[in-house]
């Protein structure tokens, strides 16, 4: 594995690359590390894709500190990884908080982006009780919390390497919890209010049962509803991340999409 790292201003973005053909670019959610997509990789570069897996900025291996962690700037992160790959156009793949950031980089650089997906986005930011907040603030402070907070996310089942992933990703967020509060904290503006920006193809992909959101199956047409051309499709028995827990069938949907995406 050859993890590159390129230069932002305020600091560096990891990612790696497999695979030949067009060109797709995948973002994590908060707190989580380019590993989120260890199952969905393969997937695709057997399909004939050139896949590109970033650490967003404060996680994995790019820089801790940042300036600002706002979905606008990781978006921008993107489309620099595009950018050192080539110029696409490419197709890119938003993991929960990153559904925002994709919205960004298409609205901002549609020569760059053909098309995106979110995976698992927040169309509002949540709205926790006094309890639930406080809990809130303890998990985003502490590695070993949020690691037990991530384990509640795949009610239906987890990968078999799944504990091996999750003790990797805490001894990665030591230090890092700065970043996981930046990513967490609400933004001006949100991703809906450039949603109608957005003339690409979106496909938002949802799991049937994910525990972030009380009705999972009006979230993903909640997030469709935005966008001039979208598509939302629920992944059955899945969480959080379909693209772990069901990577399969994300997969499936995914190539289905990226079949439109990517015609020459």
């Amino acid at each position: 594995m050859t993890v590159s790292q390129m230069a932002r201003d305020g600091g560096t973005i990891a990612y790696e690359v497999h695979g030949d053909g067009p060109l797709v670019v995948l973002s994590h959610g908060m707190g989580e590390n380019r590993g989120s997509f260890r199952h969905l990789v393969p997937r695709l570069v057997s399909a004939g894709y050139r896949v590109a897996s970033v650490d967003v900025r404060g996680h994995g291996d790019s820089s801790p500190r940042w300036p600002s962690y706002a979905p606008a700037e990781v978006g921008g992160d993107l489309l620099a990884v595009v950018r050192a790959l080539g110029g696409g156009p490419a197709t890119l793949v938003g993991s929960s908080s990153s559904g925002a950031a994709v919205v960004f980089a298409a609205a901002d650089a549609p020569e760059l982006v053909n098309g995106i997906v979110q995976v698992s986005p927040f169309v509002a930011p949540p709205k926790p009780n006094p309890v639930l907040r406080a809990a809130q603030a303890a998990v985003l402070r502490s590695p070993r919390l949020f690691g037990m907070f991530h384990r509640s996310l795949f009610p239906c089942g987890r990968p078999a390497d799944d504990a091996a992933y999750r003790k990797e990703l805490v001894a990665k967020l030591r230090g890092r919890m700065a970043a996981v509060r930046g990513v967490a904290a609400p933004v001006d503006p949100h991703w809906t209010a450039r949603a109608r920006e957005v003339r690409q193809p979106v496909l938002v992909l949802m799991g049937t049962k994910d525990p972030d959101f009380p009705d999972p199956g009006a979230e993903a047409p909640a997030a469709r509803r935005n966008f001039a051309t979208a598509e939302a499709r629920m992944i059955a028995d899945s969480g959080h991340y379909p693209h772990a827990d069901q990577p399969e069938a994300t997969a499936a949907d995914l190539l289905e999409f990226l079949a439109v995406t990517t015609r020459a």
